[in-house]
């Protein structure tokens, strides 16, 4: 059974118990210890369960008016928006992806800034050349066109080593980055939350957004700002209070764009995860075509489908009519800003405060401010699109656990509770972002990490092996020699020896999906974790794909491990069936992301809280009839 971090639980699900014998535990020098207040991760909790509202959307729909503008209204909270992300630290986010171009960035934003001061005196220039052609000074106009013509060399020449050299950034090691960081970094959860279509939609479409942005956006919004703060200097230069004037208009605009901005960020994120979510069906549909053909649901898939794409389009629609409204706002503006400029200096001409060049340099650069606020806003709003995809959640608080010497540890607690971030926080898996992980007083992050999981046993809540053959998938990972000896030892502890040897070609079988069950897989999970000879063994509910049988033999298998004398070993569990608990020296009862209580099974049962009652629940849960029918098929035939 997965268990979700972040998630409600609506009903509890039926488990099956056994009794098992008691644990006897030897002493052991490892010690671990939690310290730690809260965890945050940049993923969501995302899965196919996560199906959009089942209205039907009219035109009326895409019209707006009424509550149109709130992207609420549509039972939009299916997609959980995490804490509010800064554009800052997404800047600083992108700007460790291409930290390792450092130097290539550095000339290529150089020559960039270059380009844009270069720029800045055109319109001066082009103006003082304008009159004193009128006035007939023939030396300052062939001085001005020598000074225009080199800087529109300087300005193509810097634009070119830029747009030459950016793309040596990325753009080789972008995607890379990602696909590196989601194969190397994050932790298992996430793969049993986010499925692949998920993934593969923000391999392709989001790497391929924030390339757009680090290639373009970022570049024009450092042009721009240098372009803006030169007219800015240039007006104030000619005359203040006109300058001041064309300043007021830029003020408005950036009030219209922070309201836009926000419902700009948010639609953005409806979008990513609207189509994430679409793909995601589309795979899980092809890859299941089979169960969907024997269940009769292709219609029921294709409306699963139809509603995300429904859902993607409503929101696209809004977004679009916002964004004509921003440009509405903005070209009504701008001609107000030529008019206030003719208006405000023929004014001053009239009164002699200014002469007509002057007037003429300042619509000038009244333009070129207006345009460089509406690029500025007009790109940060393409940067507003990639912070809607890193939002964080918070699923574990105040969590403060120690796990002693000689202790075995039982982690229960309903889906959704936190039980498998807590296991992914010892593995290194996650940083907490409050408090500290310590094992024998040393905190987790100082640690050689190739060490920690050298002494670390991991079992999953799912069996995932490799396509290679059985010994490859035992022995993988193992730093150490691993003889066939050790393979087949570990195999026996495991209970998989004897089917492995059945099988045609035994060790040396391939993995197949089709060819183990899935508590065979488990074995097989168990057995790597086993020949590692681990100091530490964490055993995240091992036995939910194992029968009844095979549980029996787990729960022996722990009890041999905790008594072997020639390792000492500390055993760090969860478990949904809470028979496979009641051995443990100690129980953490989650709730919420909260440590609820803590005990052993009779203090738990004493207590009468929600151990308790999660375990009243399994010991009332009656085994449920079976009808047996019998399908007789005479002379069938399929070719």
């Amino acid at each position: 059974m997965n268990t979700t971090i972040h998630g409600n639980i609506a009903k509890f699900h039926t488990f099956s118990h056994q009794t098992i014998n008691k644990f006897k535990f030897p002493p052991t020098k490892t010690k671990t210890k939690f310290k730690l207040k809260t965890i945050t991760t940049i993923c969501h909790s995302h899965t196919s369960e996560h199906t959009p509202s089942q209205n039907t959307y009219t035109f009326a729909d895409y019209i707006p008016g009424n509550n149109w503008w709130n992207l609420d209204n549509d039972n939009d909270n299916d997609i959980k928006v995490g804490n509010e992300v800064t554009v800052w630290h997404v800047i600083t986010r992108i700007w460790g992806l291409v930290s390792d171009e450092k130097l290539v960035v550095y000339v290529g934003f150089c020559s960039l800034a270059l380009a844009a001061v270069s720029e800045i005196w055109m319109p001066s220039l082009l103006a003082s050349s304008i009159f004193a052609a009128q006035n007939g000074e023939v030396f300052v106009f062939y001085r001005n066109v020598k000074v225009l013509v080199f800087l529109c060399f300087v300005s193509g020449i810097c634009t070119c080593i830029y747009e030459l050299r950016l793309p040596l950034v990325d753009f080789r090691g972008l995607r890379s980055a990602c696909f590196g960081i989601a194969n190397l970094v994050l932790d298992i959860s996430f793969y049993d939350r986010e499925p692949v279509g998920n993934l593969t939609s923000r391999l392709g479409a989001d790497c391929q957004k924030l390339s757009h942005i680090v290639s373009n956006n970022l570049h024009l919004i450092v042009r721009n700002s240098i372009q803006g703060i030169g007219a800015l200097i240039n007006l104030l230069t000619l005359s203040w209070p006109l300058a001041l004037s064309a300043c007021f208009i830029c003020t408005l605009l950036c009030m219209i764009f922070l309201v836009y901005g926000r419902y700009q960020k948010k639609a953005a994120k409806l979008i990513q995860e609207s189509t994430a979510h679409a793909n995601e069906v589309s795979q899980e549909t092809l890859s299941l075509v089979r169960t969907v053909r024997v269940n009769g649901t292709e219609r029921q898939e294709h409306e699963r489908y139809k509603q995300w794409l429904d859902k993607l389009a409503l929101v696209s629609v809004r977004e679009s009519a916002a964004y004509g409204l921003w440009n509405f706002s903005f070209n009504t503006l701008y001609r107000l800003t030529q008019v206030s400029a003719l208006v405000l200096g023929g004014m001053s001409i009239l009164t002699g405060q200014a002469s007509a060049e002057q007037l003429t340099k300042y619509v000038l650069y009244c333009e070129w401010l207006i345009f460089a606020a509406w690029r500025l806003a007009d790109n940060f709003s393409s940067l507003l699109q990639c912070v809607g995809a890193s939002e964080k959640m918070s699923t574990l608080k105040e969590v403060n656990i120690s796990i002693h010497p000689n202790e075995v540890m039982a982690i229960v607690g309903l889906s959704g509770s936190g039980k498998s971030t807590l296991i992914h926080l010892l593995l290194g898996l996650y940083e907490p972002t409050q408090g500290q992980i310590l094992i024998d007083g040393h905190p987790l992050k100082d640690l050689d990490f190739r060490w920690l999981r050298k002494n670390i046993g991991y079992v999953g809540q799912e069996p995932h092996l490799f396509r290679m053959d059985i010994k490859s998938n035992i022995s993988y990972g193992c730093s150490r020699n691993i003889k066939q000896e050790d393979i087949e030892w570990a195999a026996k502890q495991a209970y998989a020896h004897e089917f492995i040897c059945s099988l045609p070609n035994g060790y040396e079988t391939i993995v197949d999906d089709e060819l183990l069950s899935g508590g065979q897989k488990q074995r097989i999970a168990i057995a790597r974790a086993i020949v590692r000879d681990p100091v530490i063994l964490i055993l995240d509910e091992p036995t939910s794909a194992l029968d009844a049988e095979s549980e029996y033999y787990i729960q022996e298998l722990m009890v041999g491990l905790k008594n072997d004398m020639k390792t000492k070993r500390s055993i760090l569990f969860i478990a949904h069936r809470l028979s496979t608990v009641r051995a443990a020296d100690r129980i953490v009862v989650m709730d919420n992301g909260q440590v609820a209580e803590v005990g052993d099974h009779k203090k738990l049962l004493e207590q009468n809280g929600l151990y308790a009652r999660l375990h009243q629940f399994q010991t009332d849960v009656l085994p449920l009839d079976m009808c047996q029918y019998v399908i007789v098929l005479e002379d069938c035939g399929w070719s």
